[in-house]
């Protein structure tokens, strides 16, 4: 497959030099990342509403939105997930205009990084790789070793060395080649980036990130057209690498640009876990920096104490006029089972740190009531069930008669035999 630079290539963030299209993710000039830049005059033409609404429901329908090579066809049904009226958990935490984007159905893997994956993989095999990789806390891991099988590619996942093991079953069903890495995830970055260097493989969070980054705008244009093609008052979103936050208002900014959505201020909030919190930090502090920290969550895909995306992600939210919260470990579980008790979606530590610090933002103020917000969970339960372990223990069994049910279940919802006998009636 062959690249067009008509619409997209590679530019510095900082210094604004061009390098085209190539397996690159900083400026060898500053450093700094590079992040891809598209042609939107050229795109125009070819992008509306009902051109949109043609496409498959997958984020495919964006294809023209996406840095994917001349000739890409793809064939995997990526993304447009459900956007949720969150009544009931509204009325628990005193909200009338609450949206749940749910990526913990996301196809294949259950997480939104299934949206970012299938972009970089586009462009690894057009770039030639025939091996791809990744530095992961899970999530990125699972999707990666999936992909990697249905294309034909070899995976070589790299983690940390305490995942969970949900995630690291998930990754080896797939068949990849897995390395567990002492130390936290910012190590096994480290170590990621050298291999980069030195092997001639296709890393979709290093060498291919501007790539791979792009894969979270799908998130944000699926929200504004599954809100009417309008944009929300609110985004609260978690933050690990500070990455999606960034890419969901890009999504918005190019939609405005192309006429898609009438222009109104989207202010962001950013979720952390309070053992692994730099980004929320800089924004309490409004500083224009991260201080790095040493992780200790158990939300362990948000776990990045030096994130790469950091600043970038910090600056963005305080200019939206928005705010960042980071929530313990107790209310992270507490979050999982709020939401998943009220709205029925079981979520991971991510998603129980966003419910968490969605409920803070409403008892502060900090968004009111009637405001239209969309908070967004990024993966499903299944995978971190280890953090539960204790919140529910093991019913008795009963004997198979109806006398020894009514009597359990008297025992549990503390009710009367007459109160029984008046359900039992209808």
């Amino acid at each position: 497959m062959a690249y067009s630079c008509r619409t997209y290539e590679l530019h510095c963030n900082e210094c604004g030099r061009s390098f085209g299209n190539q397996p690159l993710s900083a400026c060898d000039v500053c450093l700094a990342p590079l992040e891809v830049h598209y042609d939107l005059e050229a795109i125009r033409p070819h992008v509306s509403r009902a051109s949109i609404a043609a496409g498959p429901f997958n984020i495919w329908r964006y294809k023209a939105l996406l840095p994917l090579p001349d000739g890409f066809e793809p064939d995997l049904p990526v993304g447009f997930t459900p956007l949720v009226r969150a009544s009931s958990l509204g009325r628990r935490i005193g909200a009338e205009k609450l949206y749940i984007k749910n990526d913990a159905v996301c196809f294949p893997t259950l997480s939104f990084k299934d949206r970012v994956v299938s972009v970089a993989l586009a462009n690894a095999q057009a770039f030639g790789f025939t091996t791809v990789g990744c530095s992961s806390t899970g999530n990125l891991a699972n999707a990666v070793a999936a992909q990697a099988a249905r294309l034909g590619l070899k995976a070589t996942i790299l983690v940390p060395a305490d995942l969970e093991p949900a995630k690291i079953l998930n990754t080896l069903v797939y068949g990849a080649r897995l390395v567990r890495v002492e130390g936290n995830y910012d190590h096994v970055n480290r170590l990621c980036t050298q291999i980069a260097e030195e092997y001639r493989w296709g890393l979709v969070n290093v060498n291919l990130r501007p790539y791979y980054a792009e894969g979270s705008k799908t998130v944000g244009y699926e929200i504004a057209e599954q809100l009417g093609w309008r944009l929300p008052d609110n985004i609260v979103c978690p933050m690990a690498g500070g990455s999606l936050i960034r890419k969901i208002r890009k999504a918005f900014k190019e939609l405005i640009a192309l006429g898609l959505v009438e222009e109104k201020p989207v202010r962001f909030f950013g979720a952390q876990a309070t053992g692994c919190s730099p980004i929320a930090q800089s924004v309490k502090q409004g500083l224009d920096y991260i201080e790095p920290q040493r992780p200790n969550t158990i939300a362990r895909s948000l776990a990045i104490g030096n994130p790469a995306d950091g600043p970038a992600a910090s600056k963005m939210i305080q200019d939206t006029g928005g705010y960042a919260e980071d929530v313990s470990d107790l209310e992270v579980v507490s979050g999982i089972q709020e939401l998943a008790e009220t709205e029925g979606i079981f979520t991971e530590t991510a998603g129980g740190v966003t419910t968490a610090v969605t409920a803070r933002l409403y008892a502060h103020g900090r968004i009111t009531r009637d405001q239209v917000t969309v908070s967004v969970i990024t993966g499903n339960g299944l995978k971190t069930t280890d953090a539960l372990a204790g919140s529910y223990p093991t019913e008795q069994s009963i004997r198979p008669r109806l006398a020894d049910f009514t009597a359990y279940i008297q025992q549990l919802e503390q009710v009367s035999e007459p109160e029984l006998a008046t359900v039992g009636a209808y």
